[in-house]
């Protein structure tokens, strides 16, 4: 298996599960992955939310862990880049303000490069328009946002994901399993028991 470079979009309040298993997970199998945030340089720290289900209408937040990047995000160069993932949580609602993270993500879906997104994630796929006539999953709160697009919004288990061509998707940190080995599958991962 040859070793990938992921770029990894996070923010300051990224769901803190979202951010940082998947981090660790793609580093534990070879993969080089860079995480990157707007305004914010390799070394600079987010802070993560914990956000968990426990029974309301809504999922509930908890200050999460500081996380430290590990690259900058001026500078990006999409064609050094194997593939693209996307944390979730309320950091995606302001990254999609950002002109330039629209024309990075524009830029890996028009190569066809394999692009991950968990939860809001799905907010910044929708506001690059580049999900028309995907099957495409998120939190369901943002199906509204992934119907508006053009995208066919997923309806699966919290605990599921969907891969419709080179996006993997899923509705929030309890799919990590089927998201991150869908997404592997996707990047010609092998790992062999």
């Amino acid at each position: 298996m040859a070793a990938k470079k992921i770029l990894f979009l996070t923010g300051d309040f990224a769901e803190d599960y979202e951010t940082m298993v998947p981090f660790q997970a793609l580093q534990m199998v070879g993969h080089t992955v860079h995480a990157v945030c707007p305004g914010k340089r390799a070394g600079d720290k987010i802070k993560t939310a914990i956000h968990d289900f426990e029974g309301d209408q809504t999922y509930t937040e908890k200050p999460g862990h500081l996380f430290a990047l590990n690259a900058a995000f001026d500078g990006v160069d999409v064609a050094a880049y194997d593939a693209l993932m996307i944390a979730g949580g309320r950091a995606p609602e302001y990254l999609r303000l950002n002109p330039r993270v629209i024309e990075v993500v524009r830029q890996f879906a028009a190569a066809g490069k394999p692009i991950a997104a968990v939860c809001h994630g799905a907010q910044l796929l929708a506001a690059a328009g580049v999900i028309d006539g995907k099957r495409i999953s998120a939190y369901p709160a943002c199906a509204p946002e992934v119907r508006l697009a053009g995208g066919h919004y997923a309806e699966i288990d919290v605990s599921a994901a969907v891969t419709d061509g080179n996006f993997v998707t899923a509705p929030a940190w309890p799919a990590h399993p089927q998201w991150l080995a869908q997404f592997l599958t996707l990047l010609g991962t092998e790992i062999r028991l």
